[in-house]
C-alpha cells in the first residue's frame, strides 16, 4: 500500500510540475484551453495558423488578422525573454507574405496584436510575436498611447486573477485607405480587443473594446463595451466554446469591478 501511495504521489508531482512549465518549447498551463478562440459568422477569407503564443485568423484580402487569440497567465507575465524587435514574414502563409517594407514610409506603425510584452515567457514566442500576420497598420499616438494603456491592463489583470482569454484584431467596416507599393494592406478604421475570465466563485465574466484607429488620450472606460456588441461589428462569434447559457449572459453587459485591478 505505502508503495503504491509513494507512486501515486510522484505521478501527481509530475503532472502538476508539467501543467506549471511555461519556459521552453511547449506552451502549458492548469487552465482550461480553447476558449479564446472564436469563429467567424460573416463572409471573410480566413486561414488559421497556430503559433508557440497565439493563434491567428488571418486574411488574406486585407493583408490583416481577422483575429489573434491567446491566454495569458500570471506566470506568463512575469516571463523575463528579452524583446526581439525583429519584424519577420510569416513563413506559414499560404502565398506571398507581407515584409515589413511594406510598411515603410506609410506613415503607420507595425503594431502588434498579440503584444511582443506578453510573450517574454518563451524566447521562440517572443520570436513568432514579431511575424507580420500578428500585425496591423496602427497610428503611432493610438499604439504608444490609449492601445498601450489596454495591453498594460490586460497583464495587469492575469497579473491579478492568475489568468485571462484575449481575443483582438483590426476592426475593418469598409476599405478606404491601404499602404504598401507592392502588397496592397488595408489600414483598419479601429481596433478590438475582448476578454475572458473565471472568478473565483466558478462563473464566468467578459468585457469588450473599441478604439478607434486614431490619434486620442482618453480614458479606457471611454472604449468598453458589452462583447456582443464587438461581436455585431466584426462579425466574429466570441467565447463559442462556452455553453450559450452561460455566453449569452455575459456577453450581453460587463461589470467594470470583474477588471479592477489593485
Amino acid at each position: 500500500m505505502r508503495k503504491i501511495i509513494c507512486i501515486a504521489v510522484i505521478i501527481g508531482f509530475s503532472l502538476l510540475t508539467s501543467c506549471l512549465r511555461t519556459q521552453g518549447a511547449d506552451k502549458q498551463d492548469c487552465s482550461e484551453l480553447g476558449y479564446e478562440i472564436p469563429k467567424l459568422v460573416s463572409d471573410q477569407q480566413e486561414q488559421i495558423i497556430e503559433h508557440l503564443g497565439y493563434t491567428v485568423s488571418y486574411n488574406h484580402s486585407w493583408l490583416l488578422p481577422n483575429w489573434v487569440a491567446y491566454d495569458l497567465t500570471n506566470r506568463e507575465v512575469a516571463g523575463d525573454c528579452p524583446r526581439t524587435d525583429k519584424f519577420l514574414p510569416d513563413p506559414m502563409v499560404n502565398g506571398d507574405p507581407v515584409v515589413t517594407r511594406d510598411y515603410k514610409g506609410s506613415g503607420y506603425d507595425r503594431g502588434h496584436m498579440a503584444p511582443a510584452a506578453d510573450m517574454k515567457w518563451s524566447e521562440q514566442a517572443m520570436s513568432e510575436s514579431f511575424y507580420m500576420t500578428n500585425m496591423c497598420p496602427q497610428n503611432h499616438n493610438n499604439n504608444a498611447g490609449d492601445w498601450k494603456d489596454l495591453e498594460e491592463l490586460v497583464r495587469d489583470i492575469a497579473s491579478t486573477y492568475g489568468n485571462v482569454y484575449v481575443c483582438c484584431g483590426p476592426v475593418v467596416t469598409e476599405v478606404t485607405n491601404t499602404i504598401g507599393d507592392v502588397r496592397k494592406i488595408v489600414v483598419p478604421q479601429a481596433f478590438y480587443k475582448v476578454l475572458l475570465r473565471r472568478k473565483q466563485d466558478g462563473t464566468w465574466t467578459s468585457i469588450g473594446f473599441v478604439m478607434p484607429n486614431a490619434a486620442g488620450n482618453r480614458p479606457l472606460m471611454t472604449y468598453m463595451q458589452p462583447v456582443n456588441e464587438v461581436e455585431q461589428l466584426t462579425g466574429i462569434d466570441f467565447f463559442y466554446n462556452l455553453p450559450d447559457s452561460i455566453e449569452d449572459v455575459i456577453e450581453a453587459d460587463y461589470i467594470i469591478s470583474d477588471w479592477t485591478t489593485k
